[in-house]
């Protein structure tokens, strides 16, 4: 007689799956949303307020979800993404949101006819590897030294962002910066590491049009002594050390009994002779700048000179690994161990140069560097924090490409042909998959349905034109120009997209939406407050929302049993 109790309970506890679902659904909806207006060249700027009241305007999808606070778990987790898209390929970071919500919005049609989110995630999965066969197929391969190309390329991507009325300006400075730091590994595979060995370097004041690509470094410190020492040496022997160049003082307390005056005496000499010895070991090797990240004493710097050579302090190790990188010297422990080899030869020109109101000491004219610095002018701070995030994202496309140099249409041409294709295959899959796979390739149209709202065309009459285009597994590059709106071929137009990029952002959507589709309850760990004045801790009831819904419905059940 118990049957229909348990019935009735599965199928309440599979309407909580369902509720969980919806709400997942509609908190990646509305992240989707926030960002949604800023896909595309016309796309909308979003002004952020932060905790300390400074303000960020930006239409990078990452820089804006960085800096909202939301409480729902899966749209903390759609912020994730956005963070993942950044640091893996640095661009694409808005598409994947939106896609990601299209993704879950389709699924919601299907999570409430019943169908277990495990065949839905089987049909994503399946569209997913199709869809990366369809980018093998319509990619394009480029010669990366042809600059030409790289500059079109680079400019398509970041024709979206806010520097794109500045020309080739962004573009140039991110081609010389990674080509710079560019490192051969052999087999055809190269590494640009931009976060290690490109520093950008903010000063406001000047034009956007006076920012450069310095071969070597520059950072914001004076040399120590800056009466005595040179600030303008040419050919440069260059010694780094991240040890102190002072006295050592003792690491517990130490105390030291003198009992005649002369002792003191003996004490200062001891304490002069260590450091003359110091310097004594490092100028043998002839140096004409000295670098440390730790300390330099009033001695060492009189030593040093009363030898003509200059030192700089206090330096960050980031900083002192781009300079060892630009100019070939080696990072030394103990003066004791330097050796010939450690000395840096390569630089052509040391200089410190006074802009604004701060000195900055510049390493240039390096021979090969494999470091650099982008030195970026502008009116204000907040115009410089735009253009640096601009300037990241452009380096990230150039290292995508220098990578793996192959193209794929822009402006939603890539989408509605993995769309069309995905469409056609749907009529071959047998059984309940088939209809998942099928809205898959309808939520691709979620970008270039994006960038004809944000172009401010008819949306419906540019889409089916769109897919009239697409409908045969053809034209492949015909897609949506972000400016004007028109339906063009994307080759003359040269906007292009990066295969790394597309390929990341359609692998974190759908990954991402079959996560979120199999999450059927969120359990929270924390416990409540206790109002002030409440009594002691109750005994833990282990009873869920369901079953109170069960009991209620299945009272008039258990009468109907027992009667």
């Amino acid at each position: 007689m118990h049957a229909p109790v348990l019935v009735l309970r599965d199928s309440l506890k599979r309407e909580s799956g369902t509720k969980v679902h919806h709400a997942n659904i509609q908190a990646a909806k509305a992240v989707a949303d926030i960002i949604r207006t800023t896909l595309g060249p016309r796309s909308m700027l979003k002004m952020l307020l932060d905790a300390s009241g400074g303000i960020v305007v930006t239409n990078d999808g990452n820089a804006i979800l960085r800096e909202l606070d939301l409480a729902h778990p899966a749209a903390k987790s759609m912020i994730e993404l956005s963070r993942t898209q950044d640091e893996e390929v640095g661009d694409g970071t808005t598409s994947v949101i939106v896609l990601g919500g299209e993704m879950l919005h389709v699924a919601e049609a299907f999570i409430e006819k019943s169908y277990h989110p495990t065949v839905i995630c089987r049909a994503y999965n399946k569209a997913l590897e199709d869809a990366i066969a369809v980018l093998d197929k319509i990619a394009v391969s480029i010669d990366v030294n042809d600059r030409p190309t790289m500059l079109g390329l680079i400019k398509s991507c970041i024709g979206t962002k806010f520097t794109s009325q500045f020309g080739d300006l962004i573009a140039d400075l991110a081609i010389d910066a990674t080509s710079t730091v560019g490192v051969d590994l052999g087999q055809g595979l190269r590494e640009v590491d931009i976060k290690k060995y490109i520093k950008v370097e903010k000063v406001p004041g000047g034009q956007l049009e006076d920012s450069k690509v310095l071969k070597g470094v520059m950072f914001n410190k004076d040399v120590v002594a800056p009466g005595k020492m040179k600030r303008k040496i040419p050919n440069p022997r260059i010694i780094l050390l991240d040890c102190p160049v002072e006295y050592k003082k003792g690491e517990n307390q130490t105390n030291a009994e003198l009992v005649r005056e002369e002792d003191w005496e003996v004490l200062l000499k001891m304490e002069e002779e260590y450091i003359e010895n110091m310097c004594v070991q490092i100028l043998k090797f002839k140096p004409d700048l000295v670098i440390t990240e730790k300390g330099l004493s009033d001695l060492a710097c009189h030593y040093l000179s009363k030898a003509g050579v200059s030192a700089i302090r206090r330096l960050r190790k980031t900083d002192n690994n781009r300079i060892a990188k630009a100019c070939g010297a080696t990072i030394v422990n103990r003066p004791d161990e330097l050796q010939e080899s450690d000395v840096g030869t390569g630089a052509g020109l040391f200089e410190v140069k006074k802009i604004g109101d701060e000195f900055f000491a510049f390493i240039v004219d390096c021979k090969d560097p494999k470091a650099c610095t982008v030195l970026l002018r502008g009116a204000s701070k907040d115009l410089l924090n735009e253009v640096e995030r601009n300037l990241q994202d452009a380096m990230s496309v150039a290292r995508n490409i220098l990578k793996n140099p192959k193209l794929l249409p822009g402006g939603g041409a890539t989408e509605l042909t993995v769309s069309a294709a995905l469409k056609q295959k749907s009529s071959s899959i047998e059984g309940i998959e088939k209809w998942p796979y099928e809205a898959a390739a309808i939520a691709f149209e979620a970008i270039p349905r994006t960038l004809a709202q944000n172009c401010g065309v008819n949306v419906i009459r540019t889409m089916t034109a769109l897919q009239g285009k697409h409908a045969n597994g053809e034209n492949a590059w015909i897609g949506i120009d972000g400016n004007t709106g028109e339906i063009t071929d994307m080759k003359e137009r040269k906007i292009w997209d990066t295969y790394n990029v597309k390929a990341q952002t359609f692998k974190t959507a759908i990954e991402s939406a079959c996560m979120l589709l199999r999450i059927d309850d969120i359990v929270s760990g924390i416990k409540k407050k206790q109002a002030p004045g409440a009594q002691g801790p109750s005994k833990p009831k282990i009873e869920t929302e369901a079953d109170a819904d069960w009991r209620a419905d299945t009272s008039g059940l258990k009468m109907l049993v027992t009667s």
